[in-house]
């Protein structure tokens, strides 16, 4: 028992709020609840933490959770979201023969209606129209639906949803159209950045801002609901604090659902692909639904923030040299350590051991919060987050013991090398000069021979 309860947790608990990461941290925890998705994924937006997943990578079909994509390309390439569009039906017509017409979702959208591009994102996000989907693809490529396809796919590409491929805007059956629950969660998380998207998927119900009212005399009924039943306070599957997302229904893919649910200063977004559309008796079920109310009762249950490292722990010590009293300083954690922790494993099973100092010995003086080297905490040798270790007091140098030191260490430095050379050199000098001096005297002293002077004689005056 013991066992699977830490492998649980390996898979579990993976927040990295010291650590730079581009995608979200994947895990694969199994909950006790069934869930009957084919892939399911939860994630804590706040620490962007997967708590748990399953099949997270197989590729499914989106049906109309594609509208995500299709929002978020408007948005981008729309820069007034204000601007009417007037509404071709012939722009979607064809789709009333498609052999998939059950899959499809209508708004009451009508030929020639005028509608901002908000209404369109609304009627969209809420309902899975086609009339909207198609509308905006049409418009915001300029007339090709499949130009905006492409700028689907290129977008997909560009934030890095590897294993998608977009085929329509509207999410109609497409072989060829597919993506996995981890794509679709990174999907969520970067439209919900983008102005309107959060406000818009998170609404319950929407009455477009243009009355049209040749083809909508009774304004007041013409309304939009969101399609997900969590948000429904009159529903058996309301849930409290969720918003939006989409949902999609495929009669071969399947029920999807994308759900955020917000609750105590936590909030969670649950994935749940390939749900089953029917019970074995044949009944109509909605399991996407009670599979993302099941992760979310599970995420609140059973996990929350706790401290496993205070920073005043003290978890070492480091010998110093030339210290005026202790001859050691020891090591704390430079901040407080928190993570997103599964409530049926102590904290106290995680290793604080794997530590890595800076330098093996220290030398006086040592600052109170001066960098000494980090620590890893590790379970069962996973790793959960890494800190820097820091001095937990002042350490002054001892004087006697610094100038003991000095001399020692003396004779052995460059500049007691470059005075006992330059020193040779003018001892060399002087020596040469002393002898040069001794040889100059010496020649001084030498005595000279005698020259006599001898009187010069006339010799005419001799004869």
């Amino acid at each position: 028992m013991k066992s699977k309860i830490i492998s649980a947790l390996l898979s579990v608990v993976m927040i990295l709020p010291f650590i730079n990461l581009s995608d979200t941290k994947a895990t694969g925890f199994t909950m006790k609840r069934t869930i009957h998705s084919d892939s399911a994924m939860l994630i804590n937006l706040d620490c962007d933490t997967v708590i748990f997943e399953k099949n997270a990578d197989a590729k499914q079909m989106p049906g109309p959770l594609v509208n995500i994509m299709t929002a978020v390309v408007c948005i981008e390439n729309c820069p007034d979201l204000s601007t009417e569009v007037t509404v071709d039906e012939s722009v979607y017509s064809e789709l009333y023969e498609t052999e998939y017409i059950d899959d499809l979702r209508f708004a009451d959208i009508y030929d020639s209606d005028v509608l901002q591009y908000t209404d369109l994102l609304y009627a969209m996000m809420l309902t899975s129209s086609v009339e909207a989907s198609q509308t905006i693809a049409y418009n915001i490529s300029g007339g090709n639906i499949q130009t905006f396809v492409e700028m689907m796919n290129e977008k997909a590409a560009e934030i890095g949803l590897d294993a998608t491929h977009f085929t329509n805007a509207t999410g109609m059956y497409d072989p060829k159209q597919y993506t996995t629950a981890r794509d679709i969660a990174k999907l969520t998380q970067y439209a919900l950045k983008l102005p309107k998207f959060d406000e818009i998927c998170s609404t319950y119900v929407y009455s477009p801002l243009v009355p049209n009212l040749e083809n909508h005399p009774d304004r007041q009924s013409w309304k939009w609901y969101h399609s997900n039943l969590m948000m429904d306070e009159e529903s058996e599957y309301y849930y409290q604090g969720v918003r939006g997302i989409k949902t999609a229904n495929l009669e071969k893919g399947g029920r999807n659902i994308v759900a955020l649910s917000s609750r105590d200063g936590n909030n969670y977004l649950a994935v749940a692909l390939k749900s089953p559309m029917n019970s074995s008796d044949g009944d109509t079920v909605f399991y996407h639904i009670e599979d993302a109310s099941d992760m979310f009762d599970w995420a609140y249950t059973h996990f929350s923030y706790k401290v496993i490292l205070a920073d005043t722990a003290e978890l070492g010590e480091l010998p110093v040299e030339l210290a005026d009293g202790n001859d050691y300083v020891l090591a704390r954690p430079e901040r407080e350590v928190s993570l997103l922790w599964y409530d049926e494993i102590d904290v106290s099973l995680i290793s604080r051991s794997n530590i890595v100092w800076n330098q093996e010995k220290l030398k006086a003086p040592v600052n109170a919060g001066e960098l000494l080297g980090q620590v890893t905490l590790e379970f069962s040798g996973e790793p959960l987050a890494t800190v820097n270790l820091v001095a937990v007091s002042d350490v002054k140098r001892s004087a006697l013991k610094y100038n003991m030191y000095v001399a020692k260490l003396f004779p052995k430095s460059k500049w007691f090398k470059n005075a006992f050379i330059i020193s040779g050199i003018l001892c060399g000098i002087y020596i040469v000069l002393c002898i040069y001096a001794v040889v100059m005297r010496q020649k001084r002293r030498k005595p000279m021979k005698p020259k006599y002077a001898v009187p010069k004689v006339d010799k005419k005056n001799k004869k």
